[in-house]
């Protein structure tokens, strides 16, 4: 996992409330269980046309908000099914950070084993924060993750809240299997007398 750096990025506007899982990524592309390949498919049923052309009335298709990192959208932000290819997709699209006043519990949590900071902002905040990308699209935000806080032209940034440990991880890049291998050694002393113990299991 790629660790989460400050950055500077165009901020792109999705100003929709209650977007869940199967919008983010439908499920007849859910073929795969490595992560990468679903950047493509991310809001698929939006995105595209039945024709399989560019929806021009879809906001991230906004030429303004080519090469957006940062996301900013409504509440209630990946309800519905817990299936993490919705934060795969979101990846490996390109967003590293989103921003909503809240979340389902399953997606917030799937996003921090990807690499993806989901800040929360109350709602009078976020309105300011869409207010102003709304107002000049392209528009770029700096996310200081070290020192939780966002930075925007306007002067509508922020300090947040993140949990330390979740801070530390985002940070160093470790999702749950890099935190084990973290262990390694104590891991590799436990199967060698585990080995000396059982050996007829290691035949």
């Amino acid at each position: 996992m790629e660790p989460y750096k400050k950055h500077q990025s165009i901020a792109a506007l999705m100003k929709r409330s209650n977007v869940d899982t199967d919008q983010i990524i439908p499920k007849q592309f859910l073929k795969k269980v490595e992560r990468t390949g679903f950047g493509k498919h991310l809001f698929h049923d939006w995105r595209f046309n039945d024709d399989g052309s560019d929806n021009a009335n879809f906001e991230l298709n906004k030429p303004t908000f080519t090469g957006a990192k940062i996301l900013l959208v409504g509440d209630n932000f990946g309800c519905g099914s817990s299936r993490e290819h919705a934060p795969w997709a979101i990846a490996d699209y390109g967003f590293n950070t989103i921003i909503s006043s809240s979340y389902a519990d399953i997606f917030y949590n799937n996003c921090f084993k990807n690499s993806i900071l989901p800040i929360k902002v109350d709602k009078q905040k976020l309105a300011e924060l869409m207010d102003e990308v709304a107002a000049n699209e392209g528009v770029t935000f700096v996310v200081d993750l070290e020192n939780q806080q966002l930075i925007t032209p306007a002067g509508n940034g922020l300090t947040f809240d993140i949990d330390p440990f979740r801070k530390e991880n985002l940070l160093a890049g470790f999702d749950d299997i890099g935190l084990t291998l973290k262990h390694i050694d104590k891991i590799d002393q436990y199967e060698e007398k585990h080995k000396q113990a059982y050996p007829w299991l290691w035949n």
